[in-house]
């Protein structure tokens, strides 16, 4: 392949024409009027806007997308993550039009992007499932009777569902029709399909998932593990590699599943293959991501394996240069999402224009991202700003890295979630490994952050006040749990 064109934008758009680069491939960037002065737009070879902001009118757009990659000479089209990227329909027109998608067969798209299927696919190989229903299910009663047999509390879920959309908590026959009918109706709102099927609620789980890597040549490999509990909404906000948890054996007991999952849909191409762990280390399968994952860096990070390229060759028909034995983890890497979000405010989206914009640096930092300073947020696509990732020989030095990343990084005229993730990384849950995917909702309020940004502001506000007067006594007040860092603060003698 010697033309590119990747049908996505922002950060994942540039990462992986970064690698394009590297191989000596030239790139296309495709691009709404709302990221015309995009960093991905000023780093391709080649760049044409496609429509405007809204992306069913631009980047959801696959027929003029081919249109362009044939008008420009491309040889293969790499689709990054979310918009087209598990599009089966899209990956077939791509084919059909005589052009490389770079990514696995419609057929393991739509195989895997269904979860029944998927879970059809994988009981072949005898991967352990949740307990539930073995399809869809047709009417409230057959429900009823599906859920007393799992036994509560369970789950509904959409079968074309996925970032929590669709999903039901129930903890009690009485509420099961209601929360059934909330299901269905947001599974058909948001997808256009209201199959859903039951699950036995997981309390305490640990999301953990497997990256694998497949040729066409029947090669199938596992990368080791991502630890994604640390979640808002659904939505993970933390990521890293390896899991604390894992032993050895169930790493490799977990990587053998994940290659045999790949194997029932013939995968090619980079894929993830998502599993439940529950509080006694028990795993199973939750389902399989057809496409390059948000959180991919942290598993190159770990393996010095750059899966980017490692698409680009496989879709050029080459052969899987390394075995499963050769892989080795080496160090620890964490992953943190910043959003343009308010964590005090629920989470929601704070969009405006990044008045000031510095990024982190130094050894064993790596940013992922895709804004510059002066540049809007734009409110028709996912807020996220960046992804920080820190590297280190362990698990400790990654953390201590990755805190020290975000004190640097510098994002001023929005609210972002870097914040949170600070105070995720601080808390005793997190860095003893013992969590999971409630910690939200266990151990975070809004109130947390909003205390300690207040007791920051006591203490500029006297360090103001001693620069000003070096006579006058200051009493000082602190919410309760500050207590060190002011006596600290006293100690150097920047108040009295």
């Amino acid at each position: 392949m010697n033309k590119i064109l990747i049908a996505n934008r922002g950060e994942i758009a540039l990462r992986i024409m970064r690698s394009c680069r590297e191989m000596g491939i030239k790139t296309v960037a495709v691009f709404s009027e709302a990221d015309r002065n995009a960093p991905f737009v000023k780093y391709a070879d080649e760049a044409v806007c496609i429509g405007p902001p809204a992306s069913n009118k631009s980047y959801l757009l696959g027929d003029k997308i081919i249109e362009v990659a044939k008008q420009l000479g491309v040889d293969g089209i790499h689709p990054g993550y979310g918009f087209l990227s598990e599009n089966a329909e899209f990956a077939a027109a791509v084919k059909k039009s005589g052009l490389i998608f770079i990514g696995p067969s419609p057929e393991a798209m739509d195989m895997m992007g269904d979860k029944l299927s998927a879970k059809a696919a994988a009981k072949r190989y005898n991967i352990p499932m949740v307990p539930g229903s073995e399809g869809a299910i047709s009417t409230v009663e057959e429900g009823k009777k599906i859920a007393i047999q799992t036994g509560f509390p369970i789950l509904i879920k959409a079968s074309a569902g996925g970032g929590g959309k669709g999903m039901r908590i129930v903890e009690n026959i009485e509420e099961f029709e209601e929360q059934m009918k909330l299901a269905v109706s947001e599974a058909t709102s948001a997808f256009g399909d209201g199959s859903v099927f039951i699950e036995r609620y997981v309390a305490g789980p640990r999301h953990i998932e497997i990256q694998i890597l497949g040729d066409s040549h029947g090669n199938i490999v596992y990368l080791f593990e991502r630890e994604c509990s640390i979640q808002r909404r659904h939505q993970k906000v933390i990521e890293e590699a390896p899991s604390s948890v894992l032993t050895p054996e169930i790493r490799k007991a977990m990587g053998e599943c994940a290659v045999n999952v790949g194997k029932a849909c013939n995968y090619e191409g980079a894929g993830t293959v998502e599993f439940l762990l529950d509080e006694n280390k028990n795993f199973y399968f939750l389902e399989m991501n057809t496409r390059l994952q948000v959180e991919h860096p942290v598993t190159e990070m770990i393996t010095g394996i750059d899966l980017v390229k490692e698409q680009i060759k496989v879709a050029r028909g080459e052969t899987l240069s390394f075995k499963q034995e050769d892989l080795k983890i080496i160090g620890h890497s964490i992953e943190v999402r910043v959003y343009a979000e308010d964590p005090c405010n629920n989470f929601l989206p704070d969009i405006g224009k990044l008045i000031t914009y510095k990024t982190p640096q130094g050894i064993g930092v790596r940013v992922d991202d895709g804004f510059e300073e002066g540049m809007d947020i734009p409110i028709y696509y996912d807020p996220m700003i960046a992804k920080l990732i820190t590297f280190g020989k362990d698990r400790e030095e990654a953390i201590n890295r990755m805190i020290r990343a975000i004190d640097d990084y510098t994002i001023i005229g929005v609210e972002t979630t870097l914040k949170f993730c600070k105070f995720v990384l601080k808390h005793n849950a997190f860095t003893s490994g013992n969590f999971d995917t409630h910690f939200v909702k266990h151990h975070f309020s809004p109130e947390m952050l909003s205390t300690e940004n207040s007791d920051e502001a006591v203490i500029a506000a006297l360090l103001a006040a001693k620069l000003m007067s070096t006579t006058k006594k200051i009493s000082l007040h602190v919410s309760p749990g500050n207590e060190e860092k002011v006596s600290l603060w006293k100690k150097n003698r920047l108040v009295n």
